[in-house]
């Protein structure tokens, strides 16, 4: 069912971009309605247009909370443009109202730069939402714009179309309003709940992209968020659904190590494989390497400096997917994007969200974030022997690596390199003798090297395993009822152990 649009009541807070679509209501000879800033700005445009209040007759009041609540406006909106309410109209001198174009209050952008608390309840909008449900509910009648990101749209449509809309349109209208006035609730509510105790999982997220497929290629998959907030991604192919969970891991991995001296590590299937601090960032790229340079084929590479061009030189010699830094010498980028498929993103803040979530079953599990990170005050030496500080430094750097790899999980290190990692096994025992088979696969010497276990020992013998390989120093959380045997190990055998109180498991 086609219907010609005869009048428009707009009421905007941004302004932005709705000159065109004005003019072209104008010039279809669509009768105006506005209210408060928007009616001076369409008059300073030299348009005719009619002020809600002198269908009222109220004013804006209480400092313009009240403009359009009224029923000679919502009459207009809501009526079924049929014999009964099209009566009652006329009765009551009611004009009909066939486009409502309404952007609203900017809450979220709001909340995210102010903690001023009257000024965020002001951003609330009551009028815009009122107007666009009312709108949307009688799609059937009235189209409904609810943001200015439909200006555009409504624009080609009323010069493709002469000024009308088909049913099809205003329902696919009616659909977007809808999508934006429950994006705008679940800000608010999200903003009133923060710090109760009320457990509620409702998130919105605005941006959406298609992804070539899922994890698989029989699998569809979408990407809801805001990439370009965190990244610019500068070459590449595009982005897959297990480029982004590779991503995320390796932001992740580099958060822990974002204030240290260079540093870069090597992901693979969210894994980390190679991690190494070093005094240059090609220095590090080398050492992170020799951690396991066939598992990096393929990897996510990921450092905390710009890339210099020897480090990219050196880079380039191996495949991989996704390079993240925080920024690229302009010779290191020329260099590096001659390999046109592989993606290069620079990352403006290694962010991870304070809350995470994951899909289950029939529903959802919502956690904190595990942003707990370890210093050298948290760690209680439980042993006769006192670690020294280069294996202080070492237990902490290793800590930070099996906190990444999925449980079980074991990580050895020497001189702030991962020289062996097991993880995903399903006893403690697997996982330390998989990352010793890896370090001596590579080359390492494990003499002096530290291990750090992502939960408790239930009994001694990993640490009993780990000192045949050499190992002198343990990092663990504790808090198994049989500490103690493995405590009495590392005494009998000159090891020494700390104990976080912290326990990192990744499922």
């Amino acid at each position: 069912m086609t219907k010609k649009i005869q009048s428009a009541l707009l009421s905007v807070y941004s302004k932005e971009g709705l000159e065109p679509l004005i003019r072209q209501l104008s010039a279809l000879g669509v009768r105006l309605y506005s209210t408060g800033g928007t009616h001076s700005y369409i008059q300073g445009l030299g348009v005719e247009v009619t002020s809600v209040e002198s269908i009222t007759s109220y004013p804006s009041i209480l400092d313009g909370r009240v403009k359009t609540l009224h029923p000679k406006v919502f009459g207009g909106i809501l009526a079924r443009r049929e014999e009964g309410h099209l009566a009652q109209l006329e009765q009551y001198e009611i004009p009909e109202i066939d486009l409502v174009v309404v952007d609203l209050y900017p809450f979220e952008q709001t909340v995210a730069n102010t903690d001023d608390e009257a000024e965020i309840i002001e951003k609330i909008d009551i009028g815009g939402v009122s107007l666009i449900r009312a709108a949307a509910k009688n799609y059937r009648d009235v189209a409904v714009v609810a943001s200015k990101d439909e200006y555009a749209l409504l624009l080609q449509w009323l010069q493709e179309k002469d000024g009308a809309t088909s049913l099809e349109d205003r329902r696919e209208l009616a659909r977007r309003a809808f999508k934006v006035s429950s994006n705008y609730d679940v800000a608010i509510f999200n903003y009133f709940n923060e710090g109760t105790a009320d457990i509620t999982f409702k998130y919105s997220i605005h941006r959406s992209d298609i992804l070539r497929y899922g994890e698989n290629p029989h699998q569809n998959g979408v990407f809801f968020g805001d990439f370009e907030k965190l990244f610019d991604k500068l070459g590449g192919k595009a982005i897959s659904y297990n480029n982004l969970v590779d991503i995320d891991a390796a932001v992740q991995v580099m958060r822990e190590f974002k204030d240290d001296a260079p540093t870069f590590a090597i992901l693979k299937h969210t894994n980390t494989c190679g991690v190494a601090t070093r005094a240059t960032l090609n220095e590090a790229w080398h050492a992170a390497l020799a951690c396991d340079n066939t598992s990096a084929f393929g990897g996510i590479f990921v450092c905390n400096r710009s890339v210099d061009v020897a480090t990219a030189t050196a880079i380039d010699e191996l495949f991989y997917e996704v390079l993240i830094a925080p920024a690229f010498d302009e010779d290191a980028l020329a260099l590096l994007r001659k390999k046109s498929n592989r993606i290069l993103l620079i990352i403006k803040d290694f962010f991870v969200r304070p809350r995470s979530f994951r899909s289950l079953l029939n529903g959802v599990v919502e956690q904190d974030t595990d942003l707990k990170t370890e210093t050298a005050s948290d760690l209680k030496n439980a042993t006769k022997a006192t670690p020294t500080l280069t294996e202080i430094d070492d237990l902490l750097f290793a800590n930070k690596c099996v906190k990444h790899l999925k449980s079980n999980a074991i990580a050895l290190v020497k001189n702030r390199q991962l020289m062996g990692m097991g993880c995903g096994q399903p006893s403690r025992v697997d996982a330390l003798r998989q990352a010793i088979a890896k370090a001596e696969s590579f080359g390492f010497d494990l003499t002096g090297a530290v291990m750090a276990s992502d939960a408790f020992f239930p009994f001694p013998d990993c640490v009993a395993i780990a000192h045949e390989a050499g190992i002198t120093a343990v990092i663990q959380p504790g808090g198994s009822i049989k500490d103690q045997e493995s405590i009495d190990y590392c005494d009998a055998n000159g090891m020494s152990m700390a104990i976080t109180g912290f326990r990192h498991f990744k499922h």
